[in-house]
């Protein structure tokens, strides 16, 4: 019974652990992001030193992925088990921290457990996390049932494993996700996602002679006094909800909807890399007498937003948006993005920036 009980769990734990590392490892940046978050909470409100984690966040964030998934398969090949345990016990105990941190203070409100693939909310992570550090006190309760050793297959499955994971990681960083879980992916029409998929109903919560009613139409009743409303069907609000760009002219947003656009995001100008900047003056150039128009998006003062177009010479037009939206519309710094009447067409890292020939075929297909 003990030892059905431990495959069990050793199933279970390692499994998620896998499935948590793998979605992670398809998107490390969006792990490094997430983390940057929790330093920058934790340097206001526990010691000042966790804000000079913020330049490391993506080693760090790539580290951590790729031990979760490597500890997962360990657990389930019984490859050094009872170091995995400690390891795994260890891990659930701070990510534990970090949820509990986050749902009593309201700080984080997501994560990022499951990268943008399931949405958490703090309280539902931090449950998750309980869950599994009672499953795996169950495993260090029934350790003398763990394999003393191992073949030498799984360690070696291990190893590939490990450095699969790694493989993939600095593949995803170096373009961009695997498979995109964002409100931004390929295909999505924008203002599309910007409305409610349904209309929204709302219950209201109302006290009459001191009982609380919950009724689904606000009352003519002068005699109810209003407590709150709620929502009832929340999975019909707007994916997207953020979206917007401006400059000194007034409000883009719309315009950006209309018609062919190449979208130039900067995400944040001081860590902006140059590296390919060149080929993307090609590309902006080439597309001077096309139908297509290129804006320049960047989380950035006009003062940098200048300096950039002058640099560049790029003579296109360029608005402001917040860096939040940036960075969940694309992981590159700079990213393309290609737009027709407000769809996403296609994406592309800096490092695959593609020629006027590439980015035409998208339109006419």
């Amino acid at each position: 019974m003990g030892k059905a009980l431990l495959w069990v769990l050793r199933l279970l734990v390692g499994g998620l652990f896998i499935f948590s590392g793998l979605i992670k490892v398809n998107d490390p940046v969006g792990t490094a992001i997430k983390l940057e978050e929790y330093f920058d909470v934790f340097s206001n409100d526990i010691a000042g030193f966790f804000y000079y984690l913020k330049p490391f966040a993506l080693y760090i964030g790539v580290f951590l992925v790729v031990v979760e998934v490597v500890l997962g398969v360990m657990l389930i090949l019984g490859v050094r088990s009872k170091f995995t345990v400690w390891a795994l016990g260890l891990m659930i105990l701070f990510f534990t921290f970090l949820t509990f941190y986050s749902a009593y203070f309201n700080k984080v409100t997501d994560c990022g457990c499951f990268g943008d693939a399931i949405k958490l909310t703090p309280w539902e992570s931090f449950y998750k996390d309980v869950i599994l550090m009672i499953m795996i006190a169950g495993i260090f309760a029934l350790r003398k049932f763990l394999p003393e050793s191992s073949p030498s297959w799984a360690k070696r499955v291990v190893m590939v494993v490990g450095i699969l994971s790694f493989v993939l990681s600095i593949t995803a960083i170096r373009n961009l996700p695997f498979i995109d879980f964002r409100a931004y992916k390929v295909g999505v029409n924008i203002p599309e996602n910007m409305q409610p998929s349904a209309p929204l109903q709302y219950s209201y919560v109302m006290k009459k002679d001191g009982q609380e009613v919950i009724l689904d139409q606000y009352p003519t009743d002068k005699s109810y006094e209003f407590v709150e409303m709620n929502l009832k069907n929340p999975e019909n609000l707007p994916k997207i909800s953020d979206f917007a760009v401006w400059n000194n002219d007034g409000d883009y947003s719309e315009e950006m909807f209309v018609g062919n656009k190449l979208v130039v995001l900067v995400s944040n100008y001081s860590k902006m890399s140059d590296a390919n900047l060149d080929e993307i003056d090609v590309l902006i150039q080439s597309l001077a007498n096309s139908p297509i128009q290129v804006v320049l998006a960047a989380a950035a003062s006009e003062e940098e937003i200048n300096n950039l177009l002058t640099s560049r010479g790029w003579d296109i037009l360029a608005v402001q948006a917040d860096a939040t939206v940036v960075k969940t519309m694309i992981r590159s710094n700079p990213g393309l993005m290609l737009l027709k009447d407000g769809t996403v067409l296609a994406k592309f890292h800096h490092n695959n920036t593609p020629e006027a020939s590439e980015v035409l075929d998208y339109f006419i297909q």
